[in-house]
Parts: C-alpha cells; structure tokens; sequence
C-alpha cells in the first residue's frame, strides 16, 4: 500500500487547474492579443524556476459518492520564482476565469504572495488582468448576501512599498482593487492598445451620463501621463523584460544594498561633446538625455515616468557599475520649472531612492517654480513644497550639478541642506533669487524712469550686473564648492559613487515610500 492514489488525483486537479477557464475561454482570451497568466509568468521569470503556491486551490465539483468530476481554478496564480537568479514573489490574475473577478480563494493567494515578498525579503510582482481581487455583483448571488467593504491584508500591500520593490503591471481592463494593485506599487506599466485602468469601468460610468469606450475612458494614453501609472510599452513581452531591468537595479528588501555589477565603461572617460551641451544664449534650450547618457555607463539609464512631469527626468542608471537614483531638469518643457506634476514625479522618485539606498545624482537647471494661472490651479506650491520635503528628508548621499539655472525656492531645493553634499557646477551656471531678466525693471524702476533713454539705461544695467553673475564670482566666496570642466563630469560622479557606496547602509528608512 502507499499513497499513489492521493498523488494520482492531485495531479489529476493540477491538470484541471493548468486549463485554467477551459479551452473556448482560453482561446478567446488569446484572440484579444493577450497571454494567459501561465505564459506571463514563463516569460516573466528564469525558465523553470516558478514554483505554485495553491496549484490546486478552486472551485471542486464532485458526483454523489464523492469523487471530484471536475475544477474551476481559483483565478489568481501565486508562486515564487528566480528573476536573474534572484527570488521575486509572483501574483497574476486569470481573466480567462470570471475575467479576474474575487473568485475560489483569489483574496487568499493574491495575500498570501505579498506576505511571502515582506516575511522573506523579495520583490513582488503583480500581473493584474480584470479587478485583480475586487467583488462582481454575481458574487452576492453565490454568497447569498452581500457584504461591507473590506480589504484584509491590504496593509501588507501598502506596507511593502517600504519594505520590497513593488512592480504592478495593467495586463487587461483593470478596474477598481485591481487598479489600485497597480498604482500601490513602486513602479508600474500599461500596454497600449492592450490595457486599460479605471475605478469603475464603462457600464458603471454610462450611469452618470459619460458614454465612452474602454480605451477613452482608461487607455495608457491617458494614465502614463497622468502619474497614475509609470510607462507604457508597446507588448506583454517588453514589460516583462522592463520588470527585469528595473528590478536589477535595487536590492532584495531595503535590508540589503543595490547589487553593484561588473564596471563595464572608462570611469574616467571625457566627454568632449558637454564642452557645448548648453548654449550660451540662454534663450535657447537644449535636451537633457544626452547629456545623462553621456554621463552613465553607456547604456544603463533606465527612464521612469517619461510621459508625465515631463519637465523633470527621472531614471536609474550606473556609474562604474553602481546602481543610482538620476534626476534632470528638462528644459523643453516649461523651462525646467517643476511643476504640480514634476513635483509629485519628484516626490516618489525621492522616496524611492531613499527606501532601497540608491545615491542621487541631480543635473540642475531649474528657473524655479512654474507660475501662472495654470500653475496656481494645479496647486503648484503645494506639491512643490511636498517635493522639497522630500528631498530635504532624504538621507542618502547626494551629488548635485548645476548645468544651468538654480532660482527661487524651487532651484534652492537642488539639495537638502544641513548635511554634506557633493556639489559642483559648470561654467555655464547662473543662480540666485530670481533671474536678472524678470527682476531688473522692478529692481531699478526709479533710475530707468529718471534716465533720458530708458532702453539705452536698461541695457546698461543689465550688462553690469550680468558680470557679476559669472560662477566664478561665487566660487571666489565659497558659495559653490567647485566649479568643473563638463567634460570631466562623468569621473567626478564616478568618484561620488565610489565615495558613496561603501558608506551606505541597509535598512528602513525614516520615509517610506508615498504612493
């Protein structure tokens, strides 16, 4: 006698879980141009290594003398798997069963993976297609009664932002707990064409008069530049392989520090082209990735949040083989002005690097905030003066380089004072507490109303003062640390890093992350 029988029937269910909603729903589910969960996960994860928790977990049917005769799969997937050879937690949704909708122990197995990623130290990685745990209306008929709103173990989910990288990925129409799975995460996507995100869908929409598709209501042209949702990318497959580059840039859990990978570029390499990366007319203006791109080891900036706040630029990269936390300005758009939504960018970046010890390398051209009507609806000075909390919260080593602009209150915020920062700036620095351009007629408004030729005196102002704004006057009074040739830039912050890495603990820090 042994216990074959028993294995034999357990994988007998685990066949009838692996057809997930039945092959007519399966192939339905793959004519809309998307994966099934199992595919995702297989191309998510190193090849054989994704181990089932709950393979078997569902919904059983049996005959009258108690033999099962068929399963509905719950329909979340749950395991543990290897992304680069190391562990990540894994939750997806399976549409092709109820279209995602709380379902079999879904709850239970969408729980127990976000327990596993904070109790074991590991990234989670969230695949959500459909309400990704959230109620159906059929659910009251199946249960008999309804029930008050609840979110067991929703403070596990939220927890883990200060705790293990959170990638949420939209892989469907994806509503209500399951878009707020997406957007509690640290970074997330949505394929275009593919996804969509909202708290109620259309059905529930056309209720208060708003008639609109799926796509007009929540497609990834609408939430990637928002902030609700990090990128879009054009395919399943490159944001599997988006998930894998950004979790090689951060550590396990924020007990460890960023792995450090193998120098691959010249540390000391120059740079010739940032000799005349910013023109000399500072009317004109010039594009920032290049420049970042020149600085990093070639080929490892990875860009968060290119489609929102776009007048700053967000993104992690390499030098010398140590993973940091980039912030630019970006000059085409609104000047470099941080902005209601560059600041709340500004804002989770910042919490991002301080959770899992990344140091900030920020490239500074900003005019201050933005103003204007627009400005002043959008709550500008609120979640700008959020974004200075931030920085000036952030405990992980700093460098700053003013390429250009450093005005007002905004520009003062390039770094958080009271502590040491690595500071330097090019030649082509100017700063102060507002540009002379906007200040100089309310300045010397007596004298260029007594002057014979107010244009000729205006003129003549403008030229004096100008000569004492060259950084070389500042650095003269100490008020710059150094003052370097943009070309040598990219040994100075590989210097920085190499400065900062071995000096950076592990550990939670004082901000979490703010989603």
């Amino acid at each position: 006698m042994t216990w074959q029988p028993e294995l034999d029937e357990l994988e007998a269910r685990r066949r009838l879980a692996r057809e997930m909603g039945g092959a007519e729903k399966v192939a339905r589910h793959k004519e809309q141009g998307k994966l099934t969960v199992r595919e995702r996960i297989d191309l998510l994860l190193d090849p054989g290594s994704f181990r089932e928790l709950g393979s078997i977990a569902g919904s059983a049917q049996y005959d009258e003398a108690g033999r099962l005769i068929g399963l509905v799969p719950a329909n979340a997937v749950t395991g543990h798997g290897m992304i680069d050879e190391r562990p990540v937690a894994v939750t997806g949704d399976d549409f092709t069963v109820r279209g995602g909708a709380n379902d079999g122990g879904l709850f239970a197995k969408l729980m127990i993976a976000e327990r596993m990623a904070s109790d074991l130290a590991m990234p989670i990685v969230r695949l959500v297609d459909g309400t990704g745990g959230g109620g159906s209306v059929k659910t009251i008929e199946t249960m008999g009664r309804t029930y008050v709103p609840a979110v067991p173990g929703w403070e596990v989910a939220v927890a883990n932002l200060a705790r293990v990288p959170v990638v949420g990925l939209a892989l469907g129409s994806v509503a209500g707990l399951g878009a707020a799975r997406v957007a509690a995460s640290h970074y997330s996507m949505m394929v275009k064409g593919l996804s969509q995100l909202f708290t109620a869908g259309p059905p529930v929409v056309a209720r208060i008069g708003q008639n609109l598709s799926k796509e007009e209501l929540g497609g990834s042209h609408i939430h990637t530049r928002n902030g609700v949702v990090d990128d879009e990318v054009s395919s399943e497959t490159e944001a599997f392989q988006r998930t894998r580059r950004f979790l090689s840039y951060l550590p396990r859990s924020v007990e460890e520090l960023p792995p450090r990978h193998p120098a691959t570029d010249d540390p000391g390499r120059s740079e010739p082209s940032l000799l005349e990366a910013i023109p000399r007319d500072p009317r004109k203006v010039y594009r920032i990735r290049p420049i970042i791109e020149a600085l990093v080891d070639r080929g490892s900036f990875f860009e968060m949040g290119r489609l929102w706040g776009r007048s700053t630029v967000t993104g992690l990269a390499r030098l010398d083989g140590i993973a940091v936390a980039f912030i630019a300005s970006d000059p085409m758009h609104y000047g470099g002005a941080w902005t209601a939504k560059s600041s709340e960018k500004l804002t989770r970046f910042v919490d991002l690097a301080g959770s899992f010890h990344l140091p900030v390398v920020h490239l500074v051209d900003i005019p201050g905030f933005q103003i204007g009507l627009e400005a002043e609806q959008a709550a500008t000075l609120r979640l700008g003066v959020r974004a200075m909390a931030a920085i000036y919260q952030a405990s992980v080593p700093w460098c700053s380089v003013i390429l250009r602009r450093a005005f007002g209150v905004a520009g003062a915020s390039h770094q958080a004072t009271g502590r040491f920062n690595t500071r330097f700036a090019w030649p082509s620095a100017e700063w102060g507490s507002l540009p002379i351009a906007g200040g100089l007629e309310a300045a010397y408004r007596a004298e260029l109303d007594a002057a014979p030729d107010r244009e000729a005196r205006l003129a003549e102002i403008e030229t004096r003062l100008k000569a004492l704004t060259s950084p070389l006057r500042s650095a003269e009074a100490f008020l710059i640390e150094e003052i370097i040739d943009p070309r040598q830039t990219r040994m100075h912050l590989c210097e920085f890093a190499n400065l900062a890495y071995p000096i950076t603990k592990p550990g939670a820090s004082n901000f979490g992350m703010r989603p």
